[in-house]
């Protein structure tokens, strides 16, 4: 396919936070995801991030009309780069796809870390819980860095603008995971 197509393996792995179509299972070969803070943003962003011996499950999905600049909008603070190799989509279906990553050079480390917000995890746990079940939920924490800041729980008032509502079933593995991880909620 020559049609543009982009690589999302965090909130946009959650089909409710968008209605890019057709969009489909993938696999990134030489990426995994962090949790960073940058500059000029309180929280962190969740960010892929080159690294040639992990693989990463996520969704492409087509970019409507082209309009790259309606999607880096949505992608504030990301930087969009072409992936020439390693991206496998089920049903072998072709495409020439872009991945977003937070650029290293607006990447801070913060003495006392502001949080990740439960909101933000809990739309991109949902989207891998939906689109690969609990084996796939459980390898995006594996392949996922950053554990060590911690999680404010804005539940009940979500700050994260694309918030869903989990299922008790959803909220319970978030829940799990965060203390199998040692994550310490506030």
């Amino acid at each position: 396919m020559s049609e543009p197509f982009f690589f999302g393996y965090g909130s946009l792995v959650n089909r409710q936070t968008h209605v890019y179509t057709p969009a489909y299972r993938a696999r990134l070969t030489g990426w995994r995801r962090a949790w960073k803070h940058t500059v000029g943003r309180v929280t962190p962003f969740l960010t892929g991030v080159p690294d040639p011996g992990s693989v990463i499950d996520g969704l492409v999905a087509h970019v409507p009309g082209g309009d790259w600049a309606a999607l880096d909008l949505r992608e504030e603070g990301y930087d969009r780069h072409a992936i020439p190799s390693g991206l496998t989509v089920e049903g072998d279906v072709g495409v020439a796809a872009q991945v977003y990553a937070v650029p290293v050079v607006t990447m801070v480390v913060q003495d006392d870390p502001a949080p990740i917000l439960l909101s933000y995890l809990d739309v991109v746990v949902q989207g891998y819980l939906r689109e690969f079940g609990e084996a796939g939920a459980h390898d995006f924490f594996a392949t996922t860095d950053g554990w060590e800041v911690p999680v404010l729980d804005d539940r009940a008032e979500p700050r994260y603008p694309r918030a869903q509502v989990l299922s008790a079933g959803e909220t319970a593995f978030v829940d799990a995971k965060l203390r199998e991880y040692g994550v310490r909620v506030v």
